[in-house]
């Protein structure tokens, strides 16, 4: 059965507008069947870091309260927002984001609880391929329902970050890296993704694509306004629209490749029923892609010189040192532990470094940048 997805024009972040639009695509998607009396959702929004949802960073608070009051009207009993962003896992530090982002201000008008309890376990996945275990917040474990709420974005590693790349959210805090530590090559990290989706199965996937973020996202990219709305069922097939949208080739998305290997996901956005309105008239062709993704040539290569060759183009973070406040968010985030602060500056030893863009992600102040060599920069 072809999988659905209901795009839908959405030019503003006015609660009832966008409320009107969800409320149709949960109705087109049939959302009752998952639903039932007094059940416990959990929404699992994207707010990686502090920021205002100006900034295009995060999932707008307008969004997911919108998603909040129509699952109470169709029976939800409670309906939670959990998250981990990066950074330890600490209610002060959630109780700052919920704050900065708006959350705490709507929760109080529509209802709906912020999670504060930072506890976690194991969730097994035997059917899993490149891992068989995963560390995972205790709300998401414990929810009735997972509806799972991105915000569009571009992702330095990974290309896109939308419903699928979201819920690596689900995984506590400072653990974050050391999954990129194990799984430090592109593919690796994007099969280990699958595996996360695939054991998580959000009952809905909810795309915010009223302002997305372009340039070398998820967190020090420029707003954007692309002024949609997105939602399916199905993770992957939304990732397939949302990278059409911002015009992506699904190969350049390392999760979509391997979802497609596994066949989790569908190979062209031709093998979806499309709902609402018309791709064509929401995409946006010069939506600014990240500079790792900008050269293409290395399937051309023999195999033999493709990692000496992926080396010398992969690009790589580099500190604006004048701008660094010295805060150390860079060096705590990175999984390889190659970041050392000298003289109140981080410093990068880039033999180590494994180019997850972790603490370009994590950076506070966006002072470091993702740069490959001038000979590359095309």
């Amino acid at each position: 059965m072809k999988k659905q997805v209901y795009l839908s024009a959405c030019a503003e972040y006015d609660f009832e507008t966008v409320r009107h639009v969800l409320r149709e695509q949960l109705d087109a998607l049939h959302v009752q069947e998952f639903l039932f009396p007094g059940c416990r959702v959990v929404l699992k929004p994207n707010l990686v870091l502090r920021s205002k949802p100006e900034e295009g960073m995060i999932t707008h608070p307008v969004v997911v309260a919108a998603v909040a009051v129509e699952l109470f009207e169709r029976g939800a009993g409670q309906v939670v927002v959990a998250e981990s962003p990066g950074g330890p896992y600490s209610p002060p530090l959630l109780r700052s984001i919920y704050e900065a982002g708006g959350y705490t201000e709507m929760a109080k008008m529509y209802g709906f609880a912020l999670n504060n309890d930072c506890s976690y376990a194991a969730l097994e996945v035997p059917q899993g391929r490149r891992s068989k275990q995963f560390d995972i917040i205790r709300p998401i474990l414990e929810a009735d329902v997972l509806v799972n709420i991105a915000k569009l974005k571009t992702h330095g590693m990974m290309g896109l970050s939308a419903a699928v790349k979201n819920l690596f959210g689900c995984v506590p805090g400072l653990m974050k890296p050391e999954l990129h530590c194990r799984f430090p090559e592109r593919e690796a990290f994007a099969e280990m993704l699958v595996d996360l989706c695939c054991a998580l199965k959000p009952s809905l996937n909810v795309v915010d694509g009223i302002v997305g973020m372009e340039g070398n996202g998820p967190t020090g990219g420029k707003p954007r306004f692309v002024g949609a709305l997105a939602a399916s069922r199905d993770p992957f097939a939304l990732d397939l629209v949302c990278a059409a949208l911002i015009h992506q080739s699904p190969v350049q998305v390392p999760y979509l490749r391997a979802g497609m290997a596994r066949n989790v996901c569908p190979e062209s956005v031709e093998e979806l029923i499309l709902l609402g309105t018309s791709l064509p008239s929401l995409s946006v062709p010069d939506f600014e892609q990240p500079e790792s993704c900008s050269v293409n040539f290395l399937d051309w290569l023999p195999k033999f010189l493709r990692p000496l060759a992926e080396k010398i183009t992969t690009p790589v973070p580099r500190i604006q040192q004048n701008n660094c406040v010295g805060c150390g968010k860079c060096a705590e985030s990175c999984p390889q532990h190659t970041i050392r602060m000298v003289d109140g500056h981080a410093t990068i030893d880039y033999r180590n470094c494994i180019r997850c863009y972790c603490c370009h992600e994590m950076c506070p102040k966006h002072v470091i940048d993702i740069k490959r060599f001038r000979l590359f920069r095309l």
